[in-house]
């Protein structure tokens, strides 16, 4: 770490389930007369009419996905949105600089929630290109793990997308980090066991003849059994969120915990998008909070939104917890200020709120900007490679409302590769569809010359692909369930299209087109009845035909909950990222043409009339 800002102990938990507190290396206290520390409410030396009071705040982040810098490797700029967002840990650093100088910096914790090293093609390049997961003489710094260090970080969960490269990556970037990487539920498949820390506790000396000692459990999602199954099966697995918190919160009390905070990779009370398929919620931090007694508050993480403050009574000791989830990218920072007593020997906690704070209202700091320079650099080239030519500007603006020739050309990459893969063996004449969704709403491929960065910027997943065998009806029950999408709309009313789409909170990457099949939506029918109209090569499908299915592998294992895929067999799968395929095929063609791949196959009516 370059500066030791901050005077603490740390008390790293054993990664076995149960072990005792492992040392941490003692750091030398805060001086006696923190009274007069920004923060303090002790009363004079000798005054013992009232409990003494102190302060300190715990800073958050939450699904950085890769960013450090406010920039879009996708556009090669500065990062822009139509509300001035920014995104990056070097303004989040300037953020909690400004947090600790008004608090103390022997005052502030500055934790993470998860989603660190996959998001970006900052990241995919120390994944994939040099990766940080080798046996080489020299090991790569991951820019994460950079910035991370310098911001002196004090523990982080593990995100659902940190495997996303297998475990290897997501080991090797634990290694690189100076403080723990937790996950409590994150567990050997042998024997049960925790495969990382499940908790911290961190001493804060306030001026008091005892620290405060904050416990920190870190929880990942369960659902990353089903999205990196291939990652994952039979190595680690992932159990409920709420039962992991009630077996560990009681054990960091017995360890000492005055204070328990958990980070929990984890929304407060969406719905489950993989529904029945494992028996614990995807977004159980509400759950948690209202059922786990002793926790005061919890970063919420995975979801992506912004949520100041969320006050939730436990029902078992009918305490308030306090929850804060800051949006992605670092574009918030939450900070839950505590107010804690100490009297008769002991701390307890007087009072805690929860605030988020705006990182477009600072300038970037330059420490972290200038510690991943050549990094950036080096990534900013590899996206730059021209790949190809395109006949005409291809846009996904219009996406998610009716066909168009940027997602057709997922598609036909998708379903050209499933073909070349089949050839000669035994599916090789069924048919092969293809699944694709509006992953990115900004991705542009333009007329003329195209880099690398347009062709992976319509693809910003790390998703790999496989090829599923399903029947015309359980096609036509797929295709139901993604229309769920649309919100209904009866014939005559007033469009919207801003309005229309995220029906029963359906993000965009779960509203899926099957290239090869035609059909209409009809969105003034309720969900599961608007499905009209299919049709393969001209004639209406035979629900018992069979065809080939290529679906991206967080779709196949579950992601979304769509019907029959998760269950359907397995012909086919690819180790290699789509968005890789997408490049390869670019390079090889060399021109991409809508007319070689463009068929303009759904549309949305309303009793047959065209929406558009």
């Amino acid at each position: 770490m370059s500066l030791n800002r901050r005077d603490f102990v740390t008390r790293s938990a054993a990664t076995a389930a149960g072990a005792a507190l492992a040392g941490g290396a003692a750091v030398a206290a805060a001086p006696a007369a923190a009274a007069a520390e920004p923060g303090s409410t002790a009363t004079a030396k000798g005054d013992k009419r009232k409990p003494r009071r102190q302060a300190f705040t715990v800073m958050g982040t939450t699904d950085l996905h890769g960013r450090v810098l406010n920039w879009d490797y996708f556009t090669d700029a500065e990062y822009v949105d139509k509300a001035h967002n920014a995104v990056g840990l070097a303004k989040i650093s300037t953020l909690a600089n400004q947090v600790r100088e008004e608090k103390g910096w022997n005052r502030c914790l500055l934790i993470d929630s998860g989603d660190i090293i996959q998001g970006t093609q900052l990241t995919y390049y120390y994944a994939r290109i040099e990766p940080i997961a080798t046996d080489g003489d020299t090991v790569p710094d991951h820019p994460m793990a950079v910035a991370m260090n310098l911001m002196e970080y004090d523990a982080a969960a593990l995100g659902n997308h940190e495997f996303n490269y297998g475990i290897p990556t997501v080991k090797a970037f634990e290694e690189q980090l100076e403080f723990p990487l937790l996950g409590a539920n994150a567990l050997h498949a042998k024997n049960e066991k925790p495969a990382f820390p499940p908790f911290v506790i961190k001493e804060l000396h306030l001026g008091e003849g005892k620290p405060l000692k904050v416990g920190i459990l870190g929880l990942t999602n369960p659902g990353i059994a089903i999205w990196d199954k291939a990652n994952v099966s039979g190595k680690m697995v992932f159990p409920g969120i709420v039962e992991t918190a009630a077996k560990y919160v009681p054990r960091m009390k017995a360890a000492g915990a005055d204070v328990i905070v958990v980070s929990a990779h984890s929304g407060i009370d969406e719905p489950t998008t993989y529904g029945d398929q494992l028996p614990w919620p995807e977004d159980a931090s509400g759950e948690m909070a209202a059922t786990v007694a002793d926790i005061d508050a919890v970063l919420v993480g995975h979801t992506h939104k912004e949520v100041p403050q969320r006050l939730i009574v436990n029902k078992k000791t009918g305490k308030t917890v306090v929850l804060s989830e800051p949006l992605c990218w670092g574009q918030r920072l939450s900070c839950f200020d505590f107010e804690v007593e100490f009297a008769d020997g002991a701390w307890k906690v007087v009072s805690v709120s929860s605030r988020v704070l705006n990182s477009n209202t600072v300038p970037e700091n330059p420490e972290i900007t200038n510690a991943i320079t050549e990094q950036h650099k080096k990534v900013v080239a590899y996206v730059n490679q021209n790949i190809g030519t395109s006949k005409i500007e291809l846009s996904i603006a219009e996406a998610r409302f009716k066909a168009t020739p940027i997602i057709d050309l997922i598609g036909k990459v998708q379903a050209d590769a499933v073909k070349a893969a089949l050839a000669g063996g035994q599916y090789a004449n069924l048919p092969v569809l293809a699944q694709a969704a509006p992953f990115n709403r900004t991705a542009l491929i333009p007329s003329g010359q195209v880099k690398l960065r347009d062709a992976a910027g319509l693809y910003i997943y790390e998703n790999t692909l496989e090829a599923r065998i399903l029947t015309g009806a359980q096609l036509k029950d797929y295709l139901e369930f993604s229309a769920k999408y649309f919100y209904q709309l009866a014939p005559g009313a007033p469009v919207d299209k801003d309005a229309m789409t995220g029906a029963e909170t359906t993000p965009d990457y779960n509203y899926d087109s099957v290239y090869g099949l035609s059909y209409d939506i009809d969105i003034a029918q309720p969900k599961g009845q608007r499905i009209v109209n299919l049709t393969f090569q001209g004639k209406p499908i035979d629900p018992a035909a069979q065809f080939v299915l290529a679906v991206n592998n967080y779709r196949a294992n579950g992601g979304g909950n769509f019907p029959h895929v998760a269950n359907a067999k397995l012909v086919w799968s690819n180790s290699d990222e789509i968005r890789n395929t997408m490049i390869a095929w670019v390079k090889a063609k060399g021109v991409i043409d809508p007319a070689d791949f463009f068929t303009n196959s759904w549309r949305l009516v309303r009793a047959g009339q065209p929406v558009f």
